[in-house]
């Protein structure tokens, strides 16, 4: 039997725009509609099958119901702008699924889905309606249904008459009755769902109701419907569907044929759904593999005298934790021809014959320590640190797969090994929950049965070895080989030193900390219930929306599906008008700080070493930026109280003293090097303070007053951010024109930035992307979008890049040449954390001048710019006491 979907398409995608979080790529595009409304479709064609369907959608011309009213649909919301830039996208996902698109000027989806489900119906065809909109219950009738994905429900004729109290003929003269708010269809004031029910279960219809108006005994209502005539039958018009509407195409048009997999392939990886990339990829076809595991001493032997004649290989270890520190070694994988690859097991629980772990490693370490043997590996900073903790420091890295993906496309959402494969190999790899599970049912490698286990490992090893023969070549040919090869991969070591060094954390200091935080955190709470008149739980949303909103009447600035924004921007927003939202944000921050450091830093010091250890990511940000996670220690906010008691319990071992050198707006630096400003650069060559110097340009002799420094700062770091002047007025809370005069005239003193923004933005166009003075690019596909938010955010984003991502390798570099100075001068102090523009050091008192000066000369030094490099460097017990 024919089965003919009608998806009322607009109608999903707003659903899934508010039912989602925000989400949106590496490069900033907004994907939660998109998303939602993709995995809406695979749900519905995986579940039910069609033989036809069809995609209908709402045009944006007026249609007859405005000109019949020109008040129907005003209160209608202007559409978000991140949903407004996601549309053309639903629009290419629906045509890589090749569903049949339509819709027609002066028609509502509504008509063209009631047109197409009555003539079906008509044929036989049995139809489902795909929406869950209460003005389409009118067409549910013999052979036609409505089905609403999101709530996996069905309506019938049965259904409606349960919810609505009326057969579905009747959800007409309902509406005409009650009006419909979200239409802006007035109905018949004062007449409510209960008392339309009652009437029309009485009455049978609009017009019967009309025709007997004397027997109704309700004054209040009869005399309703009398003043209403016209108006109740004009919303009749408005939310009576036309079903007669003229199409260029017919229902049996509509046949569901395959979707085109390369092209959803494609959008998947545009809009970087990697869950559904993974679900779609077909096998990929492969040579025979020959993997094995060795485990005979024989074999084991042959092995190393193979190892130790190549050139390079690749390694892959398993073990028992994702944490490096933690890590025990269950075996170690390796590769060097394609499709081929060797497991040798260390530590597997359960198995009767395995190597002795010691006795392999010893055998592999000069192997593994032998310089002239290349090594590869993907995220090998992890192979790097466990090994080092068995005696093994791994020498001859070679090409780390994961930092070779990122070079090459640093707006990529993700580069582990699975994804990278994907997209390079079109190769779908085994995942570790297919071995070990998932979950509370999730065993450690260990115990994953042999045969599994190296099919697993060899598969690691081997696919990061063809992806090392692909990557390398595109890397030289790209232009990154000075990159990659004397930035990105040296800096693999250091990281490594870093998080194997940790840092000391006084945990009793913390443990003090918190209870006067939590106690803080009573008496904040205890004033915003004052503030609010009423007890509640600060810590729900819910509660907290029903109080701002409801309760103390302030306006409503955005709506979730679920109730009443409560984010910070709303908060931020409403502060200006009470104080209880400027409560809330306080509480809210000082819990975030409890939570994140004061009461989890010290469940996470390691037992070995009586240090934390965080994990710095060198393929996570687009701007060549580190990141650090688990813990995550480059958020720890400077200029809070709260945050800077946090930073008096990170300290030195006994007998050292904490280090920090921190480069002095080195962004701005960078911009009056790379614009050549005169102004910029005649500020810094005489040592200036560039705040002050841009409020007196702006504001002459007024500039004077700190205030204006304070605002002269907030424009010097939003121009490198390309900020708005409806950002800017966001930030200093004043009028969106007064805040453009101030860009305006920053532009007309520094007309040297000026001319160097246009031009990055201006060459940005012609070549699709931007660079650093070190030649990192960031590309923009956004650059000339047709669509005005995308085009403004990669606009942006090409004046940003080259200037932080300038700061971040220069840091960088600056990271590995100290690192080279502390081993060649055989120094005992340790580099010990990298907090964006910030370096910290552990220091031995005897150390600290050497020290001191070591580091500024190498941060100073580290690039010749037309400006000078200024770096503040301090010392003390502590990290709070080093600044």
């Amino acid at each position: 039997m024919d089965r003919l979907f009608l998806i009322d398409t607009s109608a999903y995608f707003y659903r899934a725009y508010f039912a989602l979080p925000p989400l949106s790529t590496s490069a900033g595009l907004p994907t939660n509609a998109i998303y939602g409304f993709t995995t809406m479709l695979l749900k519905l064609l995986e579940q039910h099958q069609p033989t036809h369907i069809a995609a209908v959608l709402d045009r944006p011309e007026p249609t007859f119901r405005h000109e019949a009213y020109d008040q129907y649909k005003a209160n209608r919301a202007v559409m978000p702008d991140d949903l407004q830039v996601q549309i053309p996208h639903i629009r290419d996902v629906i045509e890589a699924f090749n569903i049949r698109a339509i819709g027609k000027p002066g028609f509502e989806a509504d008509d063209i889905i009631g047109t197409l489900a009555l003539k079906a119906a008509a044929d036989g065809c049995e139809v489902v309606i795909v929406s869950g909109d209460k003005d389409l219950c009118q067409l549910i009738g013999p052979r036609i249904t409505m089905l609403d994905t999101m709530k996996d429900k069905v309506m019938d004729p049965a259904a409606v008459r349960e919810k609505y109290g009326l057969d579905p003929e009747h959800i007409v003269d309902m509406l005409a009755l009650t009006g419909d708010t979200s239409d802006n269809v007035p109905g018949v004031p004062g007449i409510g769902p209960k008392t339309a029910q009652s009437l029309l279960a009485q009455f049978g219809s609009l017009d019967g109701i009309y025709q007997k108006l004397d027997e109704i005994t309700k004054k209040n209502a009869r005399a309703a419907l009398e003043q209403n005539r016209e108006q109740a039958y004009l919303s009749k018009r408005l939310v009576m569907i036309d079903t007669n509407v003229e199409l260029d195409c017919a229902w049996r048009d509509c046949t569901l044929t395959p979707p085109d997999t390369c092209a959803l392939q494609e959008l998947y990886k545009k809009f970087e759904f990697t869950r559904l990339l993974k679900a779609g990829a077909a096998a990929e076809p492969r040579p025979e593999k020959n993997y094995c595991a060795l485990i005979e001493s024989a074999d084991l032997e042959q092995f190393y005298e193979t190892l130790a004649g190549l050139e390079r290989f690749t390694l892959d270890l398993e073990t028992t934790s994702q944490f490096p520190m933690l890590a025990g070694i269950v075996g170690i994988s390796f590769a060097w021809r394609d499709h081929e690859a060797v497991y040798i097991p260390l530590a597997h629980q359960g198995l009767s014959h395995q190597p002795d772990r010691a006795t392999v490693l010893s055998r592999l370490k000069p192997i593994l320590e032998n310089p002239a043997i290349g090594k590869v590996g993907h995220n090998i900073k992890y192979e790097y640190i466990v090994l080092k903790k068995y005696g093994i420091e791994l020498q001859g890295i070679a090409c780390d797969t994961m930092v070779a993906s990122y070079v090459l496309n640093p707006s990529r959402y993700r580069h582990n090994l699975d994804d990278v494969a994907l997209d390079r190999l079109n190769h779908k790899m085994i995942s570790f929950k297919d071995v070990a599970g998932s979950g509370k049912k999730q065993i450690t490698f260990d115990l994953v049965p042999l045969a599994q286990a190296a099919e697993y490992a060899c598969e690691d090893s081997d696919i990061t070895n063809m992806l090392s023969k692909l990557l390398l070549p595109q890397v030289s040919a790209d232009g990154f080989d000075e990159l990659f090869r004397d930035m990105e991969m040296p800096l693999v070591i250091v990281l490594a030193e870093i998080e194997m060094a940790g840092v000391k954390i006084d945990a009793q200091r913390l443990g003090v900390l918190s209870r006067e935080f939590h106690a803080r955190l009573d008496e904040i709470e205890t004033h915003v219930h004052e503030l609010a008149g009423v007890e509640f739980n600060v810590n729900s949303p819910k509660q907290l929306g029903e109080v701002l909103f409801e309760k103390l009447g302030l306006p409503v600035v955005k709506k979730t599906k679920t109730g009443y924004a409560t984010d910070v921007d709303t908060l931020k927003e409403l502060a200006h008008m009470h104080p209880m939202p400027e409560a809330v944000l306080e509480y809210r921050s000082l819990a975030k700080l409890v939570s994140t450091y004061v009461d989890s830093l010290p469940a996470l010091i390691n037992p070995a070493t009586g240090r934390v250890h965080t994990s710095y990511n060198q393929t996570v940000t687009a701007t060549g930026r580190l990141s650090s996670s688990d813990p995550n220690l480059q958020n720890i906010p400077i200029r809070t109280e709260e945050g800077i008691r946090i930073r008096e319990a990170f300290v030195g071992e006994k007998g050292c003293k904490i280090l920090s050198a921190d480069y002095s707006q080195i962004e701005l630096r960078i911009l009056a090097h790379m614009s050549g400003d005169a102004t910029l650069i005649d500020t810094f060559l005489n040592d200036g303070d560039v705040h002050a110097r841009t409020a007196v340009e702006i504001w002459g002799d007024s500039g004077l007053d700190p205030q204006r420094r304070r605002e002269a700062k907030v424009i010097n770091f939003g121009i490198i951010y390309g900020m708005s002047g409806f950002g800017l007025s966001r930030e200093l809370g004043i009028a969106p024109k007064k805040a453009q005069q101030y860009i305006d005239q920053y532009f007309a003193r520094y007309s040297g930035v000026r001319t160097f923004l246009d031009s990055l933005v201006d060459e940005a166009r012609m070549i699709g992307y931007v660079a650093t003075l070190m030649g990192r690019k960031r590309f923009l596909p956004d650059i000339n979008a047709a669509n005005q938010q995308e085009r403004k955010f990669a606009e942006r984003t090409a004046i940003n890049a080259p200037i932080q991502g300038t700061a971040a390798d220069l840091i960088k570099i600056a990271m590995l040449n100290i690192h080279r100075r502390l081993q060649a001068e055989k120094l005992t102090s340790r580099m010990i954390m990298q907090v964006h523009d910030e370096l910290v050091f552990e220091v031995p008192e005897d150390e600290l001048e050497r020290m001191a000066a070591l580091v500024r000369q190498e941060m100073e030094s580290v690039y010749a710019m037309r400006v000078p490099l200024k770096v503040d460097v301090g010392w003390g017990e502590s990290w709070r006491d080093a600044h």
